[in-house]
């Protein structure tokens, strides 16, 4: 008899571990491992301004996508007049505010499309982290979750001609940051002839997650500022982050000794936005100039631990240079900047359909509910069947400029716009 009140307890346990992990699902970049890939199931294919839970409009504007924690958003944005920076965290049931931060800095040149505070933060138990830079230096802010600062650091300074918007990730009690930057050799013909600019000091690093403590740092060339955000890759019982950069092409590091595991480099001359993705035994990288992408490749690890690999296909047609991919169900969906989405075999590069559906974008696309959710730069989401035939579903339009990947979180749409924040979807 006593097996029973046991049984229950057990069955408690697990589903309020199950809804806490659904709660904690988007707490970096394109959520698990930076997948873009949600489990959620009432996000609808069209709505109308009625549908939505709530919305607000931000007190500072920017591009930077939300991450949660439970019932917490955290999120950032900048105030260019009054040069001022602000994390915010915004209650998820209310829309409510519950505190800000401000951090002031000096200006300095981005591209136009950039922003002081286009970097996503990430976020745990212990608190958010954010990363912001200046040519003066690369600064990483820890806050609690009621937004107490706990520990900084400052990695020195940053070249780079469009300003930066690498953001960090949290994984196995570490913070990690990929701080690619600019040789203005290459691109000397930009700067002004009297110009006194060192190439910038490229590295990767790990800190503790409590004390912001260096516990690896691995120095790199500098060739172009870097934008994508690593993900996570585990091979039994050990860890690996995948990062890709112009200068080294794609560099697995062993998360416990920061050692380089394996390097596949020579795979593209210019930069890299796309973050990196993973199918099966596969890794997944890009690169790209201009307004387009150049290259993905599909490169495969030598599994008997050699530092290189092989190279299994690359697409050099319709290739993103910002928004990242998405990999689902042995399908590959590559959404391009110029509003081109092509679908493609995931484990041999072979092409389902390619098609035009909207205008210029930077946000990344999602998969939810065997969809493919994507927005273009003027605020339209586009959603299409993520299938191997090609199906348009439905279209919304934000009215406004948006550079933001939504977040998703207990079964809601957080969707981002330059100055506003939506949320949609029935909670779970």
């Amino acid at each position: 008899m006593r097996t029973v009140p046991v049984l229950s307890l057990l069955i408690l346990v697990q589903v309020l571990w199950c809804a806490d992990s659904e709660a904690q699902e988007w707490t970096r970049f394109r959520g698990p491992n930076g997948s873009g890939i949600s489990k959620a199931t009432g996000i609808p294919v069209t709505w109308t301004d009625s549908d939505y839970n709530w919305k607000i409009d931000l007190p500072v504007k920017g591009s930077s996508s939300p991450v949660l924690w439970g019932s917490q958003i955290f999120l950032t944005g900048d105030d260019p007049e009054k040069k001022r920076r602000s994390i915010l965290c915004i209650d998820a049931d209310s829309g409510r505010v519950q505190w800000r931060r401000d951090y002031t800095f000096d200006d300095f040149y981005l591209h136009r499309d950039n922003d002081f505070a286009s970097a996503t933060p990430c976020v745990d138990q212990d608190g958010v982290i954010v990363v912001w830079s200046t040519p003066k230096q690369v600064l990483m802010i820890a806050l609690g979750l009621d937004g107490k600062e706990k520990w900084r650091r400052d990695l020195g300074p940053f070249r780079g001609l469009h300003g930066s918007a690498s953001s960090p990730i949290i994984a196995d009690g570490l913070v990690l940051l990929a701080n690619d930057q600019m040789n203005p050799k290459r691109f000397s013909f930009y700067l002004p002839e009297d110009t006194d600019w060192d190439p910038g000091k490229s590295f990767l690093i790990a800190l503790e997650r409590t004390t912001g403590k260096t516990r690896w740092k691995i120095d790199r060339k500098s060739e172009l500022a870097g934008y994508a955000t690593p993900c996570i890759r585990r091979i039994g019982d050990r860890a690996e982050a995948i990062f890709t950069s112009t200068a080294h092409g794609i560099t697995a590091v062993d998360l416990k000794s920061g050692q380089i595991s394996w390097e596949i480099d020579q795979l593209w001359d210019d930069r890299t936005v796309s973050s990196p993705q993973l199918h099966d035994d596969l890794v997944l990288g890009s690169f790209g100039q201009g307004l387009s992408g150049q290259r993905l490749v599909a490169v495969r690890p030598n599994k008997a631990g050699g530092a290189k690999g092989e190279l299994v296909y690359d697409v050099t047609k319709s290739v993103p240079l910002v928004p990242s991919f998405v990999v689902k169900d042995d399908l590959l969906f590559l959404w391009t900047d110029g509003g081109i989405v092509t679908c493609l075999e995931a484990s041999t590069g072979e092409v389902h359909w390619r098609e035009r559906v909207g205008r210029s974008c930077y946000s990344s696309p999602l998969w939810i509910d065997r969809r493919i959710y994507g927005i273009s730069k003027r605020g339209e989401v586009v959603v299409l069947a993520a299938s191997r035939e090609f199906e348009e579903l439905g279209r919304v339009d934000l009215c406004e400029k948006t550079f933001a990947t939504p977040a998703i979180a207990g079964g809601v749409m957080y969707l981002r716009t330059q100055s506003r924040l939506y949320s949609l979807g029935k909670a779970k």
